[in-house]
């Protein structure tokens, strides 16, 4: 569990400073075009490239952090254990089966655009389009490994082992 949280605070504080990036090119773009009068399409490409990279990359930290979508009402206010069961249930019924099908689904597409060297499909856009995709395969990866860690917390507290969660992976906001 440390192991995977570790991981995933490395990725998600690598790869969010591609944020920077991204505004930096795309206003770069934006004065090159309106100002300059040209337009460069590798650089109209990289942007959007670098934000599927990001958005890849970082989700696995996003679980960490608790910082993906939810339906609170329910969550929030609910007990620990209760808390525990949820997630448990979530990553088993819901999170895992994603990931292996995001997994099953992409992973000949990936390879294939690997065999192929895909680049953009726009003349003079960027070449290596190839490794932009596969960071479908990053995304199961890593939300894949969080969720285990998820599962792996959910039991130590159902078990009533929170001792051995680290203090940053306990719930916060309980209201018991």
């Amino acid at each position: 569990m440390r192991t995977i949280n570790l991981a995933n605070r490395v990725m998600g504080n690598v790869f969010m400073w591609l944020a920077v990036g991204i505004v930096a090119v795309c206003f770069w773009v934006v004065v090159e075009r309106y100002f300059v009068g040209i337009t460069r399409l590798w650089l109209q490409d990289l942007y959007p490239w670098m934000n599927g990279v990001m958005f890849t990359a970082v989700a696995g930290y996003a679980l960490y952090r608790n910082d993906h979508v939810r339906v609170d009402i329910f969550y929030r206010p609910a007990s620990t254990r209760t808390k525990a069961w949820l997630d448990l249930i979530g990553v088993l019924v819901f999170l895992l089966p994603f990931a292996w099908v995001v997994w099953s689904y992409s992973f000949t597409f990936v390879q294939r655009s690997w065999r192929l060297f895909e680049a953009s499909a726009n003349p003079g856009g960027m070449s290596g389009l190839f490794v932009l995709k596969s960071f479908i395969l990053v995304l199961a990866v890593v939300i894949a490994l969080q969720g285990v860690a998820m599962l792996i917390r959910s039991i130590l507290l159902i078990a009533d082992r929170e001792d051995l969660v680290p203090d940053d992976y306990r719930y916060k906001y309980d209201l018991e």
